[in-house]
């Protein structure tokens, strides 16, 4: 457990442009890929990056490699 000066129930890290991108996650630098929705990113202390796995596992950006998938643009 921990407390960090930037997180509270009123108080939360303002947030980077990953949030809600979706992405490409490896582990061990290996195929295969899973698709993952960032789900956390940090733009401050204490810099957190999490993913939501589609099985719904929830991985930090630490434990693993990945890469935003292309954002569509709109026409």
């Amino acid at each position: 457990m921990g407390c960090h000066e930037n997180i509270g129930i009123e108080k939360f890290p303002r947030q980077g442009a990953l949030l809600g991108r979706t992405v490409r996650v490896s582990f061990n630098y290996r195929r295969p890929e899973v698709l993952g929705r960032c789900i956390r990113d940090d733009a401050e202390a204490p810099f957190e990056t999490i993913f939501l796995l589609a099985d719904e596992r929830a991985v930090r950006a630490t434990e693993c490699q990945y890469s935003p998938t292309p954002v569509r643009s709109e026409l």
